[in-house]
């Protein structure tokens, strides 16, 4: 009785500490959502506006531009997946993989080659583990991703699609993330990015006509700088939908593992009560039979 009542002890001792551990892990990711949420909000009007003007600049001009030219019979595409570096996100990993995994048969069933760019140490370490070859690796960023995090991938990505078939270039982009929706929904998803879908044709604003542009130094200039800057913005979204999405899976994570540790430690309370009422019981018995001994003895 005494062993089994010191080793509810020990569990409820091991237990208390880590309920500690994800408490203070689930107030941490708690924290992190409300910034990841402003930052989500912050990026849309820019990538809204930059997407209103390369659609305006592509409705007035006839220039067939490498990122918005869609192949004849495209081959080869490259497929970005974006997950966390750390662990204890609930499913949240193995969700955007899954969702990975049905663009990849998808793809091959069209005919189509996958060439993975992965950001997040979990994705390498999914893919290696499963010997597939990793045409680039990304990782240390995904909880707090920067523009410049994003300019680094998208330049890999627009570099292998401008490079011809010979050389190795792929024919489209298509990036795989965590979409935030709110704190209890979160839901992968997958997009292509390149080569860019755009209106040619769009409705005139109220009040009149849309507006002539002229180009300087050319149309074929104008989509040069403006189409990078497109791309950059829009996997700077994707990688903050996903930091958002990562905090919060881990925040719901966490509080259903602080609260099983507690439904745990009372388990083991009532369980350790229990013994330490058997051996007292016990120890009482022992006295009084060797009570009852010495008495009938004399």
């Amino acid at each position: 009785m005494a062993g089994q009542l010191r080793e509810y002890r020990r569990r409820i001792r091991s237990i208390q500490s880590t309920k500690k551990i994800t408490r203070a892990m689930e107030l941490i990711a708690a924290s992190r959502i409300v910034k990841a949420k402003a930052r989500v909000a912050a990026s849309r009007p820019y990538a809204d506006e930059i997407t209103r003007v390369i659609s305006a600049v592509a409705s007035q001009t006839t220039v067939r531009h490498p990122l918005t030219t869609e192949h004849a019979d495209p081959r080869r595409v490259a497929v970005l997946v974006v997950t966390s570096d750390r662990g204890l996100a609930g499913g949240y990993n193995a969700n955007v993989l899954r969702r990975t995994g049905e663009l990849l048969e998808l793809l091959r069933s069209e005919g189509k080659e996958p060439f993975l760019y992965a950001v997040g140490r979990k994705a390498v370490t999914y893919y290696r583990f499963r010997s597939r070859e990793l045409a680039g690796e990304f990782t240390g960023f995904s909880e707090q991703p920067s523009y410049d995090n994003a300019k680094e991938v998208a330049d890999a990505l627009i570099a292998r699609f401008v490079e011809s078939g010979e050389a190795g270039g792929v024919d489209e982009i298509h990036a795989v993330y965590t979409e935030y929706v709110n704190t209890l929904t979160q839901r992968p998803v997958a997009h292509r990015i390149l080569p860019l879908a755009l209106e040619t044709t769009a409705e005139p604003p109220p009040g009149g006509p849309l507006p002539q542009y002229e180009f300087e130094p050319s149309a074929e200039g104008v989509l040069d700088a403006l189409l990078p800057r497109y791309v950059e913005s829009r996997l700077y979204a994707a990688m903050l939908e996903s930091a958002a999405s990562e905090s919060a899976a881990r925040q719901r994570a966490m509080k259903s593992a602080t609260d099983n540790a507690g439904d745990l430690i009372k388990t083991y309370t009532r369980r350790a009560n229990a013994a330490r009422q058997d051996a007292i019981t016990q120890e009482i018995s022992e006295i009084v039979g060797g009570a009852n001994a010495l008495a009938q003895a004399s």
